[in-house]
């Protein structure tokens, strides 16, 4: 969480260092990039950019944070499985708990836990393997959850921005005792607009995401659990080993 909150701040710094150079650039130009920074983010008022634009700015970061955890390497990482599968192959069984115990992943950490109740049977272990992978898989579903808040809440932010902006038209309305002036008018329309156009800008990449993340985590934790039952399986009563290999050694 630390690094996602250091991400978070160092993003929302370089994007209000990159809007005060679209204003300074804008403002000695003309040109239409202060148009848009206005119109788009300067009009949406307090809900946007304290609100809005640092949860559009979390999900960035978020997306990073789990793209560099949410992967094949931290959950079966292919050099982890030899390892642990060359150790039981070798009867080296201390070896293979002295390794899964000190490996990050999650493949290591299942293993470990089914090799720990190896004295108590197969099935016992195979009981172990599932209620360790169900576990780690919980918590990560619980991390990217974030996502799902994020995706859930910012339209509803977003339509509060507009009730306000509502609020704020009709009640410019009714101090003018009509039409009131076209600038106030405008003012209260872009907070209506822009923090539903903001709103709908967080949750739909916020929500896609979530889902790919959710999808990319039920495909790991297979892959997982179908390779803790192939390592395991020379527990299996009955089964056969293979020859062992010239270093292979009894603990």
């Amino acid at each position: 969480m630390q690094r996602i909150a250091y991400l978070t701040v160092l993003l929302i710094g370089v994007f209000m260092l990159a809007g005060h150079a679209i204003a300074q650039d804008g403002e000695s130009t003309g040109g239409t990039a202060i148009r848009v920074f206005d119109h788009f983010l300067v009009k949406g008022g307090a809900i946007t950019w304290f609100i809005l634009v640092p949860l559009s700015l979390a999900t960035i970061a978020l997306s990073v944070e789990y793209a560099l955890s949410i992967r094949r390497q931290t959950f079966v990482p292919p050099d982890a499985f030899d390892h642990i599968a060359d150790k039981i192959a070798n009867k080296q069984y201390t070896d293979a708990v002295t390794y899964t115990n000190d490996e990050p992943s999650v493949l290591s950490a299942v293993v470990n836990t089914g090799l720990m109740e190896s004295a108590n049977g197969y099935a016992a272990m195979e009981r172990a393997v599932e209620e360790s992978l169900e576990y780690r898989s919980a918590k990560i579903m619980r991390k990217i959850e974030y996502l799902n808040v994020i995706g859930n809440i910012s339209p509803m932010v977003g339509l509060f921005g507009t009730v306000y902006g509502m609020i704020g038209l009709f009640s410019s309305m009714r101090e003018a005792a009509g039409m009131p002036e076209p600038a106030r008018l405008a003012d209260d329309i872009s907070i209506a607009l822009v923090t539903t156009f903001w709103g709908l800008l967080v949750a739909i990449p916020a929500l896609s995401v979530y889902a790919l993340f959710r999808n990319r985590i039920d495909e790991l934790t297979a892959e997982c659990a179908i390779a803790a039952d192939r390592l395991l399986e020379p527990f299996k009563p009955g089964h056969v080993p293979a020859p062992p290999t010239p270093t292979g050694q009894d603990v």
